[in-house]
C-alpha cells in the first residue's frame, strides 16, 4: 500500500493492512472479502444500498466501525476510495488531510 504509515502483517491467515495498531483493512484467506473501516451509524444504509456487494461485519466485529465487501463486485475505483476513506479514519486528520492534497485528492 502506498498510504503513508501503512504496515501490511498477515494474522491467523488474514492480510491486515494497519497504522500503527490500527487496523483499517483486513483480506480473507480465500481473497473473496474485505472488511474496512467505515463509520457505524452509516454501515446498514450502505449494506442495504448494495446488498450483493456490501455485508455487515461479523458479530464479533459489530461493536467497531467495521463493514464488508465482497471484492469481486468492486470496481478498482471503488476499493481505493473504499481503502483511502478507512485509511483516514485511523490517521491523524493533518496528515491525511497534506496526503490527500499531495494526491489531488479532495475529501
Amino acid at each position: 500500500m502506498s498510504l503513508p504509515r501503512t504496515t501490511e502483517h498477515l494474522i491467523r491467515e488474514h492480510t491486515k493492512f494497519r497504522v500503527g495498531r490500527l487496523v483499517y483493512a483486513s483480506v480473507s484467506p480465500d481473497e473473496e472479502r474485505l472488511g474496512f473501516g467505515f463509520p457505524k451509524e452509516a454501515r446498514t444504509a450502505l449494506v442495504a444500498s448494495d446488498p450483493d456487494k456490501f455485508m455487515m461485519p461479523l458479530p464479533a466485529d459489530e461493536r467497531y466501525q467495521w463493514v464488508r465487501a465482497r471484492l469481486a463486485a468492486l470496481d478498482p475505483d471503488e476499493l481505493r476510495e473504499l481503502l483511502i476513506d478507512a485509511w483516514q479514519m485511523v490517521m491523524p486528520k493533518t496528515i491525511a488531510a497534506r496526503w490527500l492534497d499531495s494526491q489531488g485528492l479532495s475529501r
